[in-house]
């Protein structure tokens, strides 16, 4: 209990400060779904991000360095997934290392006291990574390009985040916490069904909704499908009604009806 009061305080006083006017300019250039948002939203979204980039360590990496760019568009696409969520789903990580660009994670390393069979990993490029307490691992170019063209429909902040909430529970299994005991029964239906679907069609070569990275395990699944949630909800409402609807009830937000109204302003 005592944690949060400190936390809350913590918070109370970082809100007392007007959201910067130079911060508005750069969601307004650099992060498209801010005009998405009704003045509520906006407001809202402020408020965390301001939280956010005070509480988490940004850490340029590469000879990166971190700018009021950097911080407030992560913590823009961070915080959006928030917007319907309690605040502090967060918490359990604290870093965030930022790459100029497409990063190659070396092979892991065998224990030298394990028993298993050696297994030679070969480099992986990535943009993007999240650990169960962080660190996060992002790449600004990747970062950047998203947050300007949604139309692509990859986000990496939106699926590495997705991924941080799903570990909330200690496990990346493609299901995060949920509200209420009822809605584990309808998430694995739903979820299992489009998880096998994407699993099939991709095996036989067909051509997918989703992009079939969703295919790899039900984590993964889980982050792209997150992705498509915010990027492309109008597609995905038409193309997948039930998983968006599971979605929707999770983040607890209308992301298609909140496109609709942007396209028809």
């Amino acid at each position: 209990m005592m944690f949060h009061w400190l936390a809350d305080h913590r918070r109370k006083k970082i809100l007392e400060k007007d959201f910067p006017a130079e911060w508005r300019l750069l969601l307004q250039k650099h992060v498209a779904h801010y005009h998405y948002l009704n003045n509520e939203e906006r407001f809202y979204l402020e408020q965390l991000i301001q939280v956010f980039a005070k509480e988490k360590i940004f850490e340029g990496c590469n000879g990166l360095e971190v700018t009021d760019k950097i911080r407030v568009v992560i913590s823009a696409e961070a915080c959006m997934l928030l917007l319907g969520l309690p605040h502090d789903l967060y918490r359990n990580f604290h870093t965030i290392f930022i790459y100029p660009s497409t990063v190659v994670v070396p092979p892991a390393r065998q224990s030298m006291f394990s028993t298993a069979p050696l297994i030679v990993q070969s480099q992986t490029a990535i943009s993007g990574q999240a650990f169960k307490r962080g660190p996060v691992i992002l790449v600004w170019d990747a970062v950047k390009k998203a947050a300007r063209h949604p139309e692509l429909g990859h986000n990496v902040v939106y699926h590495e985040f997705a991924h941080i909430l799903d570990m909330l529970d200690g496990h990346a299994n493609g299901v995060p916490p949920l509200h209420d005991k009822k809605a584990y029964a309808s998430w694995a239906a739903v979820c299992s069904k489009e998880f096998n679907s994407l699993i099939k069609k991709s095996q036989m070569g067909k051509r997918t909704f989703l992009d079939p990275y969703g295919a790899t395990n039900e984590a993964e699944f889980f982050a792209v499908a997150t992705e498509y949630f915010f990027d492309k909800p109008l597609k995905m409402k038409k193309n997948l009604s039930a998983l968006y609807d599971i979605l929707a009830g999770f983040y607890n937000q209308d992301t298609a009806a909140r496109e609709k109204n942007h396209r028809s302003k």
